[in-house]
């Protein structure tokens, strides 16, 4: 099947008809909105939707307009409608009307992600074929399909497309720095999912020539993959095919999956340049213009640390470390829900307001208030809103060279301190390494906190070897000199999973997190004077403006400090059977970061 679009004019009918389908006013295909009305709010989140033929003749504007043939394979001349870049109302209302969609008391659209309600990454491919196979760090991570197989589920997808009597569709940039952003096109069946792109993405303006994407999204989610088919391990399927430019996602509605699919795409595409894409969220000081990168897996606290009243933010996820300082990659965020509360996180709380979608969260029928608390459906609650919907976001979202890096880790053993300063070894070990734990609901089958190590602090996400990043990382460390920070948002006074003589702990509370931060923007930290943890070598503060001092070194929060000296041991021991899938490419001196046994 031809992957083309035809974008040419179609010549007006005497009678207002459209020619290529006869009896069918032109609006009928294209969905229109109000140039005044897009222009002028435009600068809030991008332009809302395509203009009849008559705008743009009187207005001259050179935008590329998709009608009743072609788009990207999908056949479109047999009457069904595509909602191109739609306005926002627009996507409320078909949502409402075909997907069984809720607004909130807040505006917000609540929508429903079916039976998977976290990432399936157990079910990501990746074609392996000639121009792209050296690259590729091939294994549990990216799992190779071949190029026939690829080819079985994209044509399942576009018949599937092919079915339905609408498709949604959004054009959106990835990357802020227009030097090395990509042209994103999704497709999908579901309002929800283009509103959710249409938050992630960058809008481009009216003019900006989306005719050819660099990279098109076929989500046909709402239909399973052939089980049957080579390499399948469920009805789930989401491959990328580098070559051809293209992503197929079957088997599964959570939205998720498109966003770390761009983020996937991007992983690979920049360090073939030699620029460094980052799991982690930034943000940048109001005065002095100080920024700081915060590393960190999901669940780890990347969004809600970066959302600070006292600083700019910058992205809450995902960003490139280029030569000439930092950059987003997406145009908007995607928080986690559970638990959210205004006192203490407000500026997340705000955002969920018309525009934003909730996914997959708990409401009350009677008030619509979404009750955050409530994990009846995922612990994984989340929403999507524009960077914009942030009141201290800066856009373009672009910033200098950082000057403070964070590794944020959520230890469920509760035996690291809240905060550690590295060496330049220790920052290389810990980020090759990427020690977190999983929290429910951030993927299927994850029921309770579990410890794993997931390189680069985004293993999931990985395209290149690990020691691609961490050579790019060490580069930029030694040109810009930036301090490093190991911050443990994870359990203190013990462990997350108690068994046998293990006593209970509890999540480190935000508010000394915050304080945390606070000293490393101030400058305290870099001041303060140290003790050594054992075995790990860090170097642990002996006091933080707001923080119990019991709390900085965790062995004096457990009762019994022989089974926190246990931990302690067996959590070295677990770094260093990890690292040795690395160590035939690690130096003596990246090998001295780790634990000492």
């Amino acid at each position: 099947m031809t992957m083309q679009i035809d974008t040419k004019p179609v010549p007006a009918a005497q009678d207002g008809k459209n020619p290529k389908s006869p009896g069918k006013s032109q609006s009928d295909v294209i969905k229109k909105a109000s140039l005044k009305r897009s222009l002028q709010t435009a600068p809030a989140h991008g332009r809302l939707d395509t203009f009849t033929m008559d705008e743009i003749k009187k207005l001259h504007i050179g935008v590329s307009y998709m009608f009743d043939d072609q788009l990207e394979g999908i056949a479109v001349n047999n009457g069904m409608e595509v909602f191109h870049n739609s306005a926002v109302p627009i996507l409320y209302e078909q949502a409402l009307k075909h997907e069984r969609s809720q607004i909130t008391s807040s505006g917000a659209l609540l929508c429903k992600s079916g039976e998977k309600t976290g990432r399936s990454p157990l079910d990501k491919r990746i074609v392996y074929e000639s121009t792209t196979a050296d690259d590729i760090w091939w294994g549990g991570i990216n799992i190779k399909i071949s190029e026939q197989v690829f080819s079985i589920n994209r044509e399942r997808a576009v018949d599937y497309l092919n079915t339905r009597e609408r498709v949604y569709v959004v054009d959106g940039y990835a990357g802020w720095d227009p030097k090395y952003r990509i042209k994103i096109r999704v497709i999908s069946t579901r309002a929800y999912h283009i509103l959710f792109m249409r938050n992630m993405l960058i809008t481009p303006d009216p003019h900006d020539d989306f005719e050819k994407p660099d990279y098109v999204i076929y989500n046909a989610g709402a239909f399973p993959c052939n089980r049957l088919t080579e390499g399948m391990t469920s009805s789930t399927s989401v491959s990328i095919n580098f070559q051809k430019r293209e992503m197929v996602i079957l088997g599964t509605q959570y939205a998720g999956e498109m966003k770390k699919g761009v983020f996937t795409i991007m992983h690979y595409l920049m360090p073939k340049q030699g620029l460094l894409s980052l799991h982690s969220s930034c943000n940048q000081g109001r005065q002095d213009g100080d920024v700081s990168l915060f590393f960190g897996l999901s669940g780890t606290g990347k969004t809600t640390l970066s959302a600070d009243p006292n600083r700019l933010l910058i992205g809450d996820d995902e960003h490139v470390w280029s030569d000439d300082g930092v950059f987003n990659i997406e145009g908007g965020c995607y928080a986690k829900c559970i638990g959210l509360e205004r006192e203490k996180e407000p500026e997340i709380y705000d955002a969920i307001r018309f525009g934003a979608v909730l996914e997959n969260v708990v409401m009350d029928e009677e008030t619509r208030e979404p009750s955050y608390e409530d994990d009846f459906i995922t612990e994984n609650t989340r929403c999507s809103y524009p960077l914009q919907f942030i009141p201290n976001a800066k856009i373009p979202a672009v910033a200098t060279h950082p000057s403070n890096i964070i590794l944020l880790t959520c230890d469920a053993s509760g035996v690291l301190p809240p905060v550690s300063k590295l060496n330049a070894n220790q920052t290389m070990y810990w980020f090759i390494s990427g020690y977190t734990s999983k929290i429910p609901g951030t993927e299927v089958g994850v029921t309770e906190a579990t410890a794993v190590f997931s390189a680069c602090f985004g293993a999931p996400f990985l395209v290149w070897h690990p020691t691609k990043y961490a050579e790019l990382l060490k580069e930029k460390l030694e040109k810009h000199k930036a301090n490093v920070w190991l911050i443990n948002t994870g359990w203190v006074g013990g462990s997350a999973v108690t068994s046998g003589n293990l006593p209970r702990g509890t999540r480190c509370s935000l508010k000394y997190t915050r304080a945390i931060i606070d000293a490393i923007h101030s400058g305290e930290l870099a001041k303060a004077e140290y003790n050594e943890l054992p075995l790990f070598c860090l170097q642990v503060p002996q006091s933080v403006t707001g923080v119990p001092s019991d709390l900085l070194y965790p062995r004096n929060s457990w009762k019994d400090k022989a089974v926190y000296d246990e931990q302690l041991e067996m959590l070295a021991k677990k770094f260093i059977k990890n690292f040795d899938a690395y160590k035939d490419k690690a130096s003596q001196e990246l090998l001295s970061g780790g634990p000492m046994l």
